[in-house]
C-alpha cells in the first residue's frame, strides 16, 4: 500500500513537472532568429517587439499550441527594407506560414530558405527582389501557396517547379520572366497567374485550362487560350496551281458533233476576247506614255506615294488594287528609301504588344532600322483611315515621334516610325531594380517629364489632335533620354467599340462613362503619368496597399493620413535638396487628375508650370546637378526619407 501510493505521487510530481515546462516553454531557437532578422533590416519603427514579453505575443508571430516554435511569421506591408538576411528567417524550421508582402525588400532569395521544409504558404509579392526564379524553393514540397507577383525576377521558369507537388495556388504575374514557358502540372494547381512578363512561344496543353488573363501581357506567348501562333505578316495566298486538281474521268466515248462545234465556237470566243484585251492593254500603255510626256501641276497634298516599279504583270492585269497592294505612302517626301517588299525581307523583332496593335522593330536589309506598328481592330473605311493618317503625318515636333509612312490594304494596316534607341520610360522606370540597376535620377525624370509635356501641348494646340492613349510605354526616349510622345491620335480608327487606353490605370474617370476621349482626359492620363515618374509605381501594379485603388486615390490617402514623403520612389531618397522640386511637381500631377475635368489646366498650363520648376538654363530646362547624388552638401550621407512635413501638399 505504501509502495502504491509512492508511486502515485511520483506520477502526479511528474506530471505538474511536465505542466510546468510546458506553460513556461519558449521558442528560444526561433526568438533569437527573429531578433536577428529585425535588427539586420532596416524598417519603419512599427514592429514594437518587447524583447521582455514572450515571442509568442510579438507582433505577427504566432506559435504552436505549446508555445515551442514558431509557425507563422506575418509582416506585411511593415516598412522592411533592403535584403533577408543570411541565417535568419531560415533558422525558422518548422515555420508554416511566411508572409512578407508589400515591402522593400530586395535582392535574392537567401539559400538558407530551403531549411524551411515544413513551409506550406510563401506570400512575397508586391516587393523588390530580383534574380532568377529562386531554386531554393523548389526542394519545399510541402508548399502549396507561392506569390512571387509584382518584383523584378528575371530569367527562365526552370522545369524543377513541378517539384512542388503539393502546389495549389502559384502566381508570379508582373516580373521580367522570359524565355518559353515550361508545362508545369501540379496535380491539384487551380490558380495560377504568369501575366505581363517577356514569355515567349506556345502555352503547353497542360496550362490551357486556365483563363486568357492569366498569360496576358506576354507579347511572344501564343496558343490556347490566347490567338494561335501565327508569323509577322500573313504569307500570300497560294497560287491556284498549288491546289488539288479535281480528277477527270476519261470517257471511252467520242465527242459529239454538237459538242465539237461548241468548243470551236466557245474557243473563237475565247481568242477573240484575248486579242480585245491586248489592245486595250496596249492601248492604255501608249496613253500612260503620253501622259508621262506631258508636265503635271504639284498636287496640293502632306503625302508622296513611294511604291515598287511597275512590272509587266501589273500593266497586263492593269488593276489598281494589285499596284495598291505594293505602295506605302510616306509623308512629306520621306527620308526613307525603301518599299513594301524591302519592308517584308526586313528581319522583325517584337518591341511590345499594345493594346492598339503589335509592334515591331524591322531591320532592312541596307540597315536602316524602323518601328512597324500592326494595328488591329481597324474599323473605318480606307477613306477615313488616310484622312487621319494625313492629319497625324503633318505634325512634327521634337517631343514628339513623327508618322513617316503607313500601308493600308483590307487585312493589314501598318504604320512607320522612327525607331528610338533608348527603349521607352515604362521599361526605363519599371526595368530590373536589382543590384545591377542604375536608378533614373531625379534630373532625367524632371527632363523626361517637361519633354512628354511640350509634345503633348503641341499635339493640342497646333496640331488640334487628342492623343487619346496616354502612358509610360507610350513616351519613347533618345540617348540624352530627350522623351518623344508616340502613338497618338489612332483612337478614331477604331470605333466606339474599341475604345482607346485599354490601360484602366490611366483612364480619367468620364472616360470610363462615356468612353469618348477629350484633351481633358489626355491632361488626367499626362498627371498620372507624373505620378508615375513621382513614386516609381506602374499605375496597374498590384502594390498600392489596397486591392481595386487606382494610383492618384492611393497617392491622395498617404499624403491626408502619413508623411507626404511616404510617396516618392525610393531610388529618389538617396538625392540632396530635391524635395521642394518633388512637392511641386507633386502639386502639379494632382491638378492634372481632377476629378471635374473642368478643374484640370491645359498642357499648355503644365507645360508652363513644369518650366517653373526648372532650375536651368539648358534646351530642356533642366540643369543636370554636379553633386553626388549619394551625398548631401556637407559631404555626407542624406538621412534615409526626405524632410518633408505632412501639410506640404494639400490633395
Amino acid at each position: 500500500m505504501a509502495l502504491s501510493s509512492i508511486t502515485g505521487f511520483v506520477a502526479l510530481f511528474v506530471s505538474f513537472l511536465l505542466l510546468g515546462l510546458r506553460i513556461d516553454s519558449e521558442p528560444t531557437q526561433d526568438r533569437q532568429a527573429l531578433l536577428a532578422f529585425l535588427s539586420q533590416t532596416p524598417h519603419k519603427n512599427r514592429l514594437q517587439w518587447n524583447s521582455s514579453d514572450s515571442t509568442c505575443n510579438w507582433v505577427g508571430i504566432e506559435c504552436d499550441v505549446n508555445q515551442s516554435y514558431v509557425y507563422s511569421l506575418r509582416l506585411p506591408g511593415v516598412g522592411l527594407v533592403g535584403q533577408i538576411p543570411a541565417n535568419t528567417i531560415g533558422r525558422l524550421t518548422q515555420l508554416r506560414v511566411l508572409s512578407l508582402r508589400s515591402n522593400r525588400l530586395s535582392g535574392e532569395i537567401p539559400d538558407d530558405f530551403s531549411q524551411l521544409m515544413s513551409l506550406r504558404s510563401l506570400y512575397l509579392q508586391s516587393n523588390l527582389f530580383s534574380g532568377d526564379f529562386p531554386a531554393v524553393l523548389t526542394p519545399l514540397n510541402r508548399l502549396s501557396r507561392l506569390d512571387l507577383s509584382s518584383n523584378n525576377f528575371t530569367g527562365i521558369l526552370p522545369f524543377s517547379v513541378n517539384n512542388l507537388s503539393h502546389l495549389t495556388r502559384l502566381f508570379l504575374q508582373n516580373n521580367g520572366f522570359s524565355g518559353n514557358l515550361p508545362s508545369i502540372n501540379p496535380l491539384g494547381l487551380v490558380d495560377f497567374n504568369v501575366s505581363n512578363n517577356n514569355l515567349n512561344g506556345s502555352i503547353p496543353t497542360t496550362l490551357e485550362r486556365f483563363p486568357a488573363s492569366s498569360f496576358a501581357g506576354n507579347i511572344n506567348l501564343c496558343g490556347k487560350p490566347l490567338n494561335s501562333c501565327n508569323p509577322f505578316f500573313p504569307s500570300p495566298a497560294p497560287s491556284p496551281s498549288n491546289f488539288p486538281k479535281t480528277p477527270v474521268r476519261k470517257s471511252s466515248k467520242k465527242l459529239s458533233t454538237a459538242a465539237i462545234i461548241a468548243i470551236s465556237v466557245g474557243s473563237a470566243i475565247i481568242l477573240l476576247l484575248l486579242l480585245l484585251f491586248l489592245l486595250l492593254c496596249l492601248r492604255k500603255r501608249q496613253n500612260r506614255r503620253q501622259a508621262a510626256k506631258t508636265p503635271k501641276p504639284a498636287v496640293p497634298s502632306a503625302v508622296t506615294e513611294v511604291g515598287t516599279t511597275s512590272s509587266s504583270k501589273d500593266d497586263i492585269t492593269g488593276g489598281p488594287s494589285e499596284s495598291e497592294k505594293n505602295k506605302l505612302v510616306f509623308f512629306n517626301g520621306g527620308v526613307y528609301s525603301f518599299d513594301l517588299e524591302d519592308l517584308l525581307r526586313a528581319s522583325a523583332e517584337v518591341l511590345g504588344k499594345g493594346s492598339l496593335g503589335t509592334s515591331y522593330k524591322a531591320v532592312l536589309e541596307d540597315g536602316t532600322t524602323v518601328v512597324v506598328k500592326r494595328l488591329r481592330d481597324v474599323s473605318v473605311s480606307k477613306r477615313e483611315f488616310e484622312m487621319q493618317m494625313e492629319i497625324l503625318g503633318k505634325i512634327k515636333h521634337g517631343n514628339v515621334v513623327p508618322l513617316r509612312a503607313f500601308y493600308y490594304s483590307k487585312d493589314e494596316k501598318l504604320l512607320v516610325y522612327d525607331f528610338m534607341a533608348a527603349g521607352s520610360l515604362s521599361s526605363l522606370l519599371h526595368g530590373s531594380r536589382g543590384s545591377g540597376r542604375t536608378p533614373l535620377e531625379w534630373d532625367n525624370r524632371l527632363k523626361i517629364a517637361i519633354g512628354a509635356a511640350r509634345g503633348l501641348a503641341h499635339l493640342h494646340v497646333p496640331g488640334k489632335v487628342i492623343h487619346g492613349n496616354i502612358k509610360s510605354s507610350n513616351i519613347l526616349l533618345r540617348p540624352e533620354l530627350a522623351a518623344s510622345v508616340s502613338d497618338f491620335g489612332l483612337y478614331p480608327l477604331f470605333g466606339a467599340s474599341a475604345p482607346p487606353n485599354r490601360v484602366a490605370g490611366y483612364r480619367a474617370p468620364e472616360v470610363v462613362e462615356t468612353r469618348k476621349v477629350t484633351f481633358k482626359s489626355d491632361v488626367y492620363s499626362f498627371g498620372v503619368l507624373l505620378l508615375e515618374l513621382l513614386t516609381g509605381k506602374a499605375p496597374n501594379q498590384a502594390s498600392l496597399g489596397e486591392e481595386g485603388i487606382d494610383l492618384p486615390r492611393w497617392v491622395q490617402s498617404v499624403v491626408r493620413e502619413e508623411w507626404t514623403a511616404e510617396v516618392f520612389d525610393v531610388e529618389l531618397i538617396r538625392y540632396h535638396n530635391i524635395e521642394d522640386e518633388m512637392v511641386q511637381l507633386l502639386q502639379i500631377a494632382m491638378a492634372c487628375v481632377d476629378t471635374v475635368p473642368d478643374q484640370r489646366p491645359d498642357m499648355q498650363e503644365v507645360v508652363r508650370m513644369i518650366d517653373d520648376i526648372n532650375r536651368g538654363d539648358t534646351d530642356d530646362g533642366i540643369q543636370q546637378s554636379s553633386d553626388d547624388p549619394s551625398k548631401g552638401s556637407d559631404g555626407q550621407t542624406p538621412p534615409m526619407e526626405p524632410r518633408i512635413p505632412p501639410s506640404a501638399v494639400t490633395p
